[in-house]
């Protein structure tokens, strides 16, 4: 991989944007370098969080346009270039263990889209969202304009769509788009911390609950209460439940 970072600390993936000079904009090498990253961890049972942050001034300042402007004319390239991004963005948001975005700088266009493919997401305090496609007359295409209603209602999501404006940290936060905010600069350090705390929990209890918010937002209420039922059954027949029943016996044992 030449455009992206991978380490593993213990439980953790760490994977990192690595186009600084670019401000990381995402091209058809850097996906197909989280695509290898992607393929990475869902060969490895021991990972159960994933940390995604990006390298230099910026997490993801959007699609690269020197490629847009090549690839747009020629609409078998361009459909080319799109089903792979769709490819890799719907490859992140499945991955079984949870992704956490930590974002600094910029997080606009494409760069907002891949925010909406993670978990949970940390801001730096001095970060900045936004769409931005309304400015230079174009439209998201990389997932915004169905994962961003979803997340934050048609409203807020068409207000940032229609008039390509920006979010600072905290406005982001208060319209539900990130969970956390935290002082600038240290940004990293609390993605990681975030996701070394996810990694303690029970792996298989964080894939179903993954699993079933995700899928649940895609049918009706009585059809995601049955996977519910049906999915926790299979979690209860697991290692990790039997193991979290009998430590919480000995624990209740303990405190009588």
């Amino acid at each position: 991989m030449t455009t992206v970072a991978y380490r593993r600390d213990g439980a953790v993936a760490h994977v990192t944007l690595d186009r600084p000079a670019q401000l990381n904009a995402i091209s058809p090498e850097l996906l197909r370098d989280l695509d290898e990253a992607c393929a990475t961890i869902e060969a490895d049972a021991a990972v159960r969080a994933v940390a995604l942050t990006g390298a230099g001034r910026a997490f993801c300042a959007g699609a690269d346009l020197r490629v847009v402007e090549e690839l747009a004319p020629d609409a078998a390239r361009w459909d080319a270039f799109m089903g792979l991004w769709h490819r890799v963005f719907d490859r992140i948001a499945r991955l079984p263990p949870p992704v956490v975005a930590g974002v600094h700088g910029l997080a606009l266009a494409g760069g907002l889209e891949l925010t909406l493919v993670a978990d949970l997401v940390v801001a730096d305090e001095a970060a900045r969202f936004g769409d931005q496609h309304a400015n230079v007359a174009l439209v998201a295409g990389g997932g915004g304009s169905q994962r961003l209603p979803r997340l934050i209602g048609a409203r807020r999501a068409k207000e940032l769509m229609l008039l390509g404006g920006w979010l600072d940290a905290r406005e982001a936060h208060a319209w539900g788009l990130i969970n956390r905010v935290v002082p600038a600069g240290t940004v990293e350090a609390a993605t990681l911390a975030l996701a070394r705390e996810l990694a303690e929990k029970s792996g298989a209890a964080s894939r179903t609950v993954k699993l079933l918010v995700d899928r649940g937002l895609d049918v009706d209420l009585g059809t995601g209460l049955a996977l519910e039922r049906r999915k926790v059954a299979e979690h209860m027949q697991t290692d990790d439940a039997a193991a979290g029943l009998r430590a919480f016996r000995e624990r209740t044992r303990t405190k009588n």
